[in-house]
């Protein structure tokens, strides 16, 4: 058995199980730690090892390679467990991680199993998250005897070792054989397109070095572009590698090649524990494709993102298993720092459904009970359970109901769970289509269509990806509930209550959500006349996505499975295009409104609550003498008086507890228009309040004929308009609240003569000058030599 650098640390490792029943082991890519450290466990404990991996390629090829190294086959001391597939090992079992929380959820104390392995930790699946969580607790509550393990590349051990409760952590620093890095001399050029740039550094790759290349792209659909333009020499073969493929190719890409070399292109899953036979150099491209999940729009999308520095490393470790190599990053080592340090933990980013309901069947209400690395996020959280209380999975309080429980026993996400148990051995093809990928990709969005290539041979469909989901819906059939006979639309419908669309009127093929959102496809697609789908699966775009799986559903199917949650709702809405409340009684199942009709009676109050809406979309728009009132208030609050706030924002914020009660009869921009907002401000201010301000700012000015004219206090100064003849006698300027009041003086006609604050010095100056101008334009009114001493009048003089 050929050495690799984790046998140094491997007598540590078994020493720390042996003391302390668990360890944390940091090992660089390459080292060895996925066939070794198993092994090596075998004496140091009692009963079958578990070892969990993230992948099911990982998982069979991990077992394989320790049962060779033992000169066995897989099956005797040394098995696997995978979705659809098992050959039990007498004493180490590989598995993928969703198997392990099943196997506690049916028995928390794992009767017969002495320890468990958590691989490749430093991925952060989520279902390795809650496993070792839910394996921290049974050791807590139930087992101290089991022996835990976590393993990890890339991840610092430290955080780990202290969420176990001080495990100790073991390292290795050696890598099996060196590996040369080597950058881009510059970034790419802006609008690059990545399959180009990917074929030029693999065919430098090629020319450049010896051995099989293993190339790192984000998804199938890179890795067939680039495969095809590639330009080779004629003893390399290209070999895809990638989850959705059949085992005799995966096999056949990490298989030594038989002449010549190899030219692998892989996605993410050959980042970690898989050993591919020749490979010598990398060819990393620098993407991950990432799913993310909206808790806004209740969905899932797929991302391309630039990978993170421990990626980076994982991918470079996959050079230097066998020999030395080299590493191609298809980036400029200037921006290496740029990159993320660690890829988001899958709790920060997933749908956490399938999370929430294995919580309530574990017990667990309280997310802060259980030991998690990264706790998961509330919000998203909570849009997880409230999707399994729709699906009856949980009850109010969050406990697991009867329906729920085995939901949680199925290797489903709980949607098609639901639809399974609900919809009968005859939803089970429909589940495995949804679980898998895409067999008729390109081949529009309807779901019929795929549903038809499973029963009857179709040449557009992808002939592996129909028997992988033949197999499975196969599996999946006796886990099923009774049969009821429904529509592949209704089955879906069972899955998806939220996403049950109603087309919206118009040509563009675009329908609303029961559950709030909109959908949108492509003109031309095979439903887009349907009134009626399910969609099950869309692009993602948080704002309007497109559809890329539906089913057509009928009103009839609709009404039969959710006949009580129909209900008429009366509802008043401010209408921006026709810019008036519009009353109506509507039909609904969540937001999808299936019969609508007038509401010819609606109420005042409901009328002038839609109304508020036309106010924050139209504005306040104050009458003169309610900006006169605004500004008087905003003065004496400057001056401390405690009045309420009356600027735009405020009152907008406020308008159901100051403007609801004067909207009566007002239901249209034109009503609007003529409102007087005077009364309702008015009616914000107590008594005392309304006293307050009169004393601080009064609303009028009182002239010496005994006339009030209104205060203006729109530039933060009073001011008042006077006829010039009105303030004759005069011989102190007017003040209010301590400042002199701006007096416009104005002609018998009206029109401003004279503006001042200091109306003895006028008098005494200016007032002659306009005095021999006044005589000559009106001499029917008075123009006394000396203002002071005449009386103030509005009249002309008598004739004499």
């Amino acid at each position: 058995m050929t050495g690799l650098p984790i046998d140094a640390i491997l007598p540590e490792v078994v020493a720390a199980v042996r003391e302390a029943g668990q360890v944390v082991v940091e090992a660089p890519p390459g080292a060895g730690k996925t066939t070794r450290v198993p092994l090596a466990l075998q004496d140091a404990v009692a009963g079958r090892i578990l070892m969990l991996e993230p992948r099911r390629i990982a998982a069979r090829a991990a077992a394989e390679r320790m049962a060779q190294t033992l000169g066995e086959r897989v099956g005797q001391t040394v098995g696997y467990r995978i979705r659809g597939e098992a050959k039990p090992g007498e004493r180490i079992e590989v598995v993928t991680e969703g198997i392990l929380t099943r196997m506690l959820q049916t028995d928390p104390e794992l009767p017969g199993v002495g320890a468990v392995i958590f691989d490749e930790f430093h991925e952060r699946s989520l279902n390795a998250d809650l496993g070792l969580a839910l394996c921290l607790e049974v050791r807590g509550a139930l087992r101290d005897d089991l022996a835990l393990v976590v393993m990890s590349a890339t991840l610092d051990g430290a955080g780990v070792a202290a969420l176990m409760g001080g495990a100790p952590v073991v390292r290795s620093d050696g890598r099996a054989f060196p590996v040369e890095t080597r950058w881009l001399d510059r970034p790419l050029r802006q609008g690059a397109r990545l399959e180009d740039e990917v074929v030029r550094l693999v065919e430098r790759a090629v020319a450049e070095t010896e051995g099989g290349v293993l190339v790192f792209l984000p998804g199938e659909g890179e890795i067939r572009r680039v495969a095809s333009r590639l330009n080779l020499p004629g003893e390399c073969r290209v070999r895809p590698l990638y989850g959705a493929m059949k085992l005799a190719d995966q096999r056949a890409a990490i298989a030594p090649e038989a002449d010549g070399r190899k030219v692998v292109l892989a996605t993410s899953i050959a980042e970690t524990s898989l050993t591919i036979e020749d490979v010598r150099a990398v060819v990393d491209a620098g993407r991950a494709r990432r799913a993310r999940y909206d808790p806004g729009s209740g969905m899932t999308r797929l991302v391309t993102e630039r990978v993170s520095r421990a990626e980076a490393t994982q991918r470079q470790g996959r050079a230097g298993r066998l020999a030395a190599g080299v590493c191609y990053r298809m980036w400029a080592k200037a921006e290496e720092g740029a990159l993320p340090a660690v890829a988001p933990a899958e709790v920060e980013v997933a749908d956490l459904a399938g999370l929430a309901l294995d919580l309530a069947a574990w017990g667990t209400r309280d997310v802060g009970e259980l030991a998690f690395l990264t706790p998961p996020h509330a919000g998203t959280l909570a849009e997880a359970r409230a999707l399994l209380r729709d699906l009856g999975a949980m009850t109010e309080d969050g406990a697991v109901t009867e329906h729920g429980r085995p939901l949680a026993a199925m290797p489903l996400h709980p949607r098609l769970a639901h639809m399974l148990q609900r919809g009968g051995p005859e939803a089970a093809p429909l589940a495995a289509l949804l679980s898998e990928r895409d067999p008729m990709r390109g081949a529009g969005p309807d779901l019929a269509l795929r549903l038809r290539a499973l029963r009857e041979r179709d040449p557009s469909a992808d002939v592996g990806a129909v028997e992988r989901i033949k197999a499975e819906a196969k599996r999946l059939r006796p886990l099923a509930g009774p049969g009821r006979g429904l529509s592949a639309g209704a089955m879906a419908a069972l899955a998806y209550p939220d996403r049950i669309g109603l087309r919206r009127p118009g040509d563009d093929p675009r329908w609303a959500l029961s559950g709030g959102k909109g959908v949108r496809m492509e003109p031309g697609e095979a439903l887009v006349q349907a009134r009626l789908i399910v969609v099950t699966d869309t692009d993602g775009s948080p704002r309007e996505a497109r559809v890329r799986q539906a089913v057509e559903i009928t009103e009839a199917e609709v009404r039969e499975l959710y006949g009580e949650r129909i209900q008429w709702v009366d509802a008043c809405a401010w209408s921006k295009r026709e810019g008036r409340v519009v009353a109506r009684r509507q039909e609904r199942l969540g937001a999808v409104v299936l019969d609508d009709r007038v509401w010819r009676d609606a109420p005042d109050e409901a009328v002038a609550e839609a109304m508020l809406e036309g106010v924050r979309a139209l504005g306040l728009r104050p009458s003169a003498a309610a900006e006169r009132f605004r500004a008087r208030v905003a003065l004496a609050r400057v001056g401390g008086e405690d009045l309420p706030d009356m600027g735009d924002a405020a009152l907008l914020a406020a308008l159901e507890a100051w403007l609801l009660p004067h909207l009566g009869g007002v239901r249209s921009a034109e009503d609007w228009a003529t409102f007087d907002l005077l009364p309702a401000l008015k009616g914000m201010l107590t008594w005392d309040q309304t006293q307050a301000l009169d004393r601080a700012v009064p609303g009028a000015f009182e002239t010496p004929l005994g006339r009030r004219v209104p205060l203006d206090y729109g530039d933060g100064v009073p001011g008042i308009s006077v006829r010039l003849q009105e303030m004759f006698g005069v011989t102190q300027h007017p003040t209010v609240a301590g400042q002199a009041v701006k007096v416009t003086l104005l002609s018998p006609a009206g029109r401003p003569v004279q503006v001042t604050t200091d109306l003895p010095g006028f008098w005494a100056t200016s007032y002659a000058d306009v005095r021999k101008d006044m005589r000559g334009r009106y001499p029917k009114h008075p123009w006394p030599e000396d203002p002071t001493v005449a009386d103030p009048t509005l009249r002309a003089k008598r004739r004499g």
